[in-house]
Order: structure tokens, then sequence, then C-alpha cells
């Protein structure tokens, strides 16, 4: 006795060993043996065996027309397979025609929808309608996948898929025929998506790849930004003294100037000059909610995308030999001891008369020069000197303790491709006049919010926590009262709200944010979390471009700083890497390492330790 049953959702013939009413024990056409329950039993046939059933009914099943056999079953009611086989065939079934027809049925689930053992009941003719039509589109989209996919591995990008490459790769949704397709290819040609995309032009370079990616998750499909009409500086009171910048060379948001007079009495009077953009536009403007949607420039090598339209940088840069808007803070101080003695806060346009670069300052800005007052052969000599006498004053006096050794950064400066790499010490003569003057007068305009209760974002620093909120609490880091980002307005959003604040005080108008208002606590919020993915971001473009100048010149072999668990940084460089064999080197510890090469669309290298220095 042999049987045609089901088990686990297939159909099968077994021979039977022993029948013991409510279960068998069977042996399938390939020996093995089991159990089988009773009710699982479709037909009972003797002849032919139960292997030669399978292979019988398989070869008949093709000539099994199930269309036909939809027509020809009763319609609304359940059926047995064996009725509509006896239908079908126009006589009683044999083992083998009633199988093939159960195959036909047990294969079609659009046709026939399974009841019971052995019980079907057909389709509505609209169901099978649209689940026919269902199926001719799955074939459609399969044809159309394939040869999309067939086009990418050749280095061809279907129109589709270039339209909006951006959203498959970057935020894909595996559901869609155009992620399936890139998928499949990228499998097939054995490449990563982006690669995949750079083997068909869509992009050019991994560098495309990192910008693109950045650009479409923080700032979405945004345009280059509103248009504002130019504004015009002349409505303000002309400074009675030229200014000059203190940048590096590839600044152009230049928000910072200063200016300095000998007022013949023993006194200096220090202008502090910001640049002014919220003269320009208003909160809640469409230049507002494009500045607000970014919150910071975003700085990389070579490049940058900024927070304000290019349209407006220009017209609100302090750019030499212009008069520019500005808010104006003028600090008058004692020659002697550089003792403050008075400040005030103006609103103005500032002839801009230099913007002095750090290149071309810091030969002569040597401390030693600064102290014996012999600096020459740069403008604003004797300005400089003077400014950094008072910078030096400043620090003291909040209790500025210098950082030894002095932390060491790196500028990198890309032109056609080509990269160099520049160490650059921090907490250079420089950078004590720019970073205390900017200290001071953010500290200053912290207090004058304060005072006047007006609300503000101040950075604050209090045991240790550092972050940004609105209470004008210490920045015991700095050794000031209170601390409102408010000197880069062209580059920061906290710095431009500061400003709207203090530009409401100084004219006597009400404040956007009133006293009360919570809404600034969420735009701190926003701020942090853009700014912290910023630096982020910044940091991941330097190890590109580290990992470039490698490639570019031919590097093989280098030394490296061992740093903690393993890492080094590449000598040169601010690039950490994983230095293989290296794990129980100490750190500070110098090693020489065989560089692997890198992989600049994952960002990753690795090294091998070849020895001490």
């Amino acid at each position: 006795m042999n049987v045609f049953h089901e088990e686990d959702g297939a159909l099968k013939a077994s021979l039977v060993l022993a029948d013991q009413g409510a279960s068998l024990q069977v042996e399938s056409p390939h020996g093995k043996r089991g159990k089988l329950k009773s009710s699982q039993v479709l037909l009972r046939f003797e002849r032919p065996s139960a292997g030669e059933l399978l292979t019988q009914a398989e070869a008949l099943l093709p000539k099994v027309d199930v269309d036909f056999l939809w027509e020809c079953c009763p319609q609304d009611i359940e059926f047995g397979f064996e009725e509509l086989a006896q239908d079908y065939f126009g006589h009683p079934p044999s083992p083998v025609e009633a199988a093939a027809v159960a195959m036909c049925l047990h294969g079609a689930p659009m046709f026939f929808y399974k009841k019971g053992k052995g019980r079907y009941r057909p389709a509505t003719a609209d169901n099978l309608k649209a689940a026919k039509a269902g199926l001719e589109r799955k074939a459609r989209e399969e044809g159309q996948r394939a040869a999309w996919v067939a086009d990418l591995v050749a280095g061809v990008c279907p129109e589709p898929l270039r339209a909006r490459w951006r959203d498959w790769l970057f935020r894909p949704d595996r559901n869609l025929l155009e992620v399936k397709a890139l998928e499949a290819a990228s499998a097939q040609a054995n490449l990563s998506v982006p690669r995949l995309l750079a083997h068909c032009g869509v992009l050019g370079s991994a560098l495309d790849y990192h910008r693109e990616r950045f650009v479409f998750e923080w700032f979405g499909h945004a345009g280059p930004g509103p248009v504002l009409p130019a504004f015009d500086p002349a409505s303000l009171p002309q400074a009675d003294a030229p200014a000059f910048s203190i940048d590096d060379a590839t600044t152009t948001e230049i928000d910072d100037a200063f200016s300095l007079v000998d007022q013949q009495d023993g006194t200096w009077r220090l202008g502090i000059h910001i640049a002014a953009p919220t003269l320009g536009f208003a909160p809640e403007s469409a230049m507002d909610v494009f500045a607000r949607e970014r919150l910071s420039t975003v700085y990389m090598p070579g490049d940058k995308f900024t927070m304000l339209p290019d349209s407006l940088v220009q017209q609100f840069t302090l750019a030499e030999g212009r008069w520019c808007p500005a808010v104006s803070l003028y600090v008058t101080f004692r020659a002697e001891d550089h003792t403050i003695l008075a400040e005030q806060t103006v609103v103005e346009q500032v002839q801009i008369a230099a913007n002095l670069r750090h290149g071309d300052l810091e030969a002569a800005l040597q401390e030693e020069h600064l102290r014996a007052g012999t600096v020459d052969g740069v403008p604003f000599a004797a300005e400089l000197t003077r400014l950094w006498h008072f910078a030096n004053a400043l620090a003291d006096r909040r209790g500025h303790v210098e950082r030894t050794p002095a932390p060491l950064d790196y500028n990198f400066y890309v032109v056609d491709g080509q990269v160099s790499i520049l160490p650059r010490v921090r907490g250079n003569p420089i950078d004590r006049i720019v970073s205390e003057l900017m200290i001071h007068a953010n500290q200053h305009w912290g207090g004058v919010l304060r005072a006047a209760g007006l609300p503000g974002i101040y950075r604050t620093q209090v045991n240790g926590r550092t972050g940004l909120g609105m209470e004008p609490l210490p920045h015991q880091g700095l050794g000031v009262a209170q601390y409102a980002w408010s000197s880069s307005p062209l580059r920061r959003y906290v710095d431009l709200v500061n400003q709207w604040q203090l530009l409401a005080h100084l004219q006597g108008k009400p404040a956007r944010w009133p006293a009360g208002d919570d809404a600034l606590l969420g735009i701190a919020r926003a701020f942090e979390t853009a700014y912290d993915t910023y630096n982020e971001f910044q940091r991941s473009m330097e190890r590109y471009w580290s990992m470039q100048w490698i490639l570019q010149e031919g590097i093989r072999e280098t030394e490296v700083t061992m740093l903690r668990d393993g890492n080094g940084r590449i000598r040169g460089t601010p690039l950490v890497v994983r230095v293989a064999g290296a794990s129980e080197l100490p750190q500070g510890s110098e090693a020489r390492v065989d560089l692997g090469q890198p992989d600049l669309w994952e960002l990753t290298m690795l090294c091998h330790y070849r020895g001490p220095v």
C-alpha cells in the first residue's frame, strides 16, 4: 500500500510499512522512514509505486491547464481534488491523474483557495483577474529590474535611477524596484552601491560621495537661499578710525575686525567690530528659516557650506576697502597697566583698511619681538603690539593658564585636488590677540543682555559640565561671569540670535525673544546637535584628505605617535589609524609603520608595525 499525502506544506508519496489506524509508519522513495498521521493522507493506492507516482504525476502536470481547470470546477462551493479530476478527465481518475490535479490545485493559490484536506474553493472572477494582473505586473517589474541590473553592471545608469539617485543611495526603501536593482547590481558587480554609482558615472569620486551624503542628510535639497536687497550702510554713523581683521587665508566670512586709537591722554580706545548681518533680515523671515536650518557654517578642507547664502555673506563680511555695518564694542583702557576705564557698544559703519592673514603675520609677530617692541614689516605693527600686551592683561585677569605643550592644529589647503597639510601650534601671539578680544566681547555682551533682563543663549561651564543654555551662568574654564557667543554672526546661528537681542536693546525696540520665552532653549539644543555633527563631518573630511595626501605623496612607510589601544597618529597629519602588532606599545612612543592602501570610500587604512624609531 502507498499513500499520497501532505507534509510540511508539500505533497509527497510514501510506501506504507504499518497501518496503526490513526497513524502510519511510512518510507519515502528515498528510503527515509517516519510516522504519518492518517489525517494527512489524501489518496491510498497500490500501483504505481510511491516514487513512480510522483514522477508520472509531475510529467503529467504541465498538460493540466489550470485556466480550464478553474473554468470547469464548481463555482462558489468547495470541492475535492478527486471530484475535479474526474470532471476534468471525463472518467474516474487514476492515482497519477488525481495526484497531478492535486498538484495543480496546490500550486495555484491565486486560482484555488485551500479549504481543508484535499479540498478547495475557486477564486472569484474579480479576484482572479486582479491576481493575474498582479502577476503580470511582477513579471514586468522583474524584467525591468533585470534590464536595469544589466545596464548598471555594464556601467550605464538608467535615467529613472539617475533622476533620484540620492534617495536610493542615502535613504533606500528596499521595497522599491530601483533600490532592488541597485542592490542586485551591487552584488553582481561585487561593488558597494556608492562604488557602483561611481562606476556608472553618477558619482565622480569618493569625495563627492561624502559631501553628497552630508548635504542630503542635513540640508535636504535646499537651494542657494533667498536673495535680499542690498543693505546700504550709509544710514549708520561712521566710525572715526580704520579697522583691520586677522584671519586665515581661506576665510571669506570675516566676522571681526579691530581698531586702536591713542587718545593722547595716557589711554587707548580699542574697537572690537563685529559684522552685523542681523541688520539685513528679521527673525522668522525666509533668510532666517534658511539660516536656522543650517545653524552653522560647515567647514572641510578646501571647501565649506556657509550658514548664510553667499549673496548675504558678501554684503556683510568685513572686507577690506569697504565701509561695513558693524556692532562695535569700544573699550577704553589705561596705557600704563591696561586697566579698563569705560566700555560702550554702538551700531555703525566701519572702514575696513586691511584683511590681514595669518601667513603674512606669523613670522613677524614672534613673542620676543612683541616684548621688545621691534615688530616691523607688517601693516598695523604698532597696533598689533599694543593689542598683544592688552590681550595678555585680559588673560591674566581671568586666570588663564597656558597649556603645555601647546596644542597642535593642522591647516589643510586644497588646490585643484592637490592637498598640503601644515601643522600649526595653537596659542601663538596671533591667536592670543584674537581669542582674548573675542572672549572679552562675548562676556561683555552677555552681561549687557543679563543686565537688561533679556534672554540670550549662553555657553556655560559649571563643575566641569559645558553646554548651551538660557541662564547667564559662569564659564569657569574661561574665568568669566557669563559668556554669550556673539562674535561670529556670519557663521553661527547662536551668535545671530544674541545679536538680534543686543540690537533690540541698543535701539530701544521690543526683543524678538522677551523674558520668559523658552523658545531659545530649543534653538540651543538644535545648535548643539548640529555643531557636534558638523565637527564630526569636518574630522572625517580631514581624514579623507590625510589619506589623499598619503596617496598623493606616494608614502608607503612613515612614523606614528602611539595613542591608546594600538592606535597611532601618522606624523605630519591628524590621521589616527590602527597599527597592527603595536597594541603593547606605550602611549606617546614613536614607531615606524608600513602603510596599507587607504580606502577613500570607507575612510579606513590598516598599518603594520615595523619597529621603534
